[in-house]
């Protein structure tokens, strides 16, 4: 692949020959992995090949051990919203759910001690988006699986306006909320032109719903619509391809 070290156009994130690990041992090799505006790419592939690693490093949370990742201006000044994999400690947070969702505004540029009217507005605003309003005064650790993924969705859309990382958001809903969810997604993605990258264990919901796949193996990633996966030696064997 011919490497450039600038974004192309429309392009939010750019992995540019790219290995990943800790402490000088790399987990993922040689990755070359693009991320447009409106995409929704769903990263799929086995146990241990390095899918939670490369979310941390597209979150700015892990450097590459070589290669480079780009990032489009706005994403430098925290454009992103990150839906991460509940802990049982977070599951019992004693905070509001209005609490919950404005915390995602901490790490706004310029934020100050006390958040403004605007930031009140936009909570609530995205509370109403999601379909949870009616509990924003309700304690966080009282809700179900499902709600707490919402209003955790909504507290990454306070941070987020072109980007959305989830890290298996599914995990421990049941099948009805985990429905709603992808719905939820999929209204962002196509009605609001949110870009979507999740990791999956869901391959039919990958398939149903994303544009793209990046499927990371031991061997060797793959990146294509999810036709092109699908036609792929990795697609025939974890997709139900023929």
């Amino acid at each position: 692949m011919n490497h450039t070290t600038e974004l192309m156009e429309n392009e939010l994130i750019g992995c540019r020959d790219v290995s990943l690990g800790y402490e000088g041992r790399a987990i993922l090799e040689h990755l070359d992995l693009s991320i447009r505006a409106g995409d929704y790419l769903c990263i799929v592939g086995e146990n241990g090949s390095g899918k939670s690693t490369l979310l941390k490093s597209l979150l700015g949370l892990l450097s590459p051990l070589s290669g480079e990742i780009l990032r489009a201006p706005e994403l430098k000044r925290g454009a992103i919203g990150y839906l991460p994999q509940q802990t049982r400690a977070q599951k019992d947070f004693p905070a509001t759910v209005q609490e919950v969702v404005l915390s995602g505004f901490l790490n706004s540029p310029g934020f100050h001690f006390f958040y403004t009217p605007a930031q009140k507005s936009a909570a609530m605003m995205n509370l109403g988006k999601l379909g949870v309003l009616e509990l924003k005064k309700r304690c966080y650790r009282e809700l179900s699986g499902g709600q707490q993924q919402r209003v955790l969705l909504a507290r990454a859309l306070c941070a987020a306006s072109r980007l959305l990382i989830l890290d298996e958001p599914i995990t421990g809903l049941d099948p009805a909320a985990a429905q709603d969810l992808y719905k939820t997604l999929r209204y962002l993605n196509q009605k609001e032109g949110m870009a979507v990258v999740m990791v999956t264990h869901d391959m039919p919901s990958a398939l149903a719903n994303g544009k793209t796949i990046l499927h990371i193996g031991h061997r060797r990633t793959f990146q294509g619509t999810v036709a092109e996966y699908l036609a792929s030696p990795e697609g025939r064997r974890f997709g139900g391809g023929k």
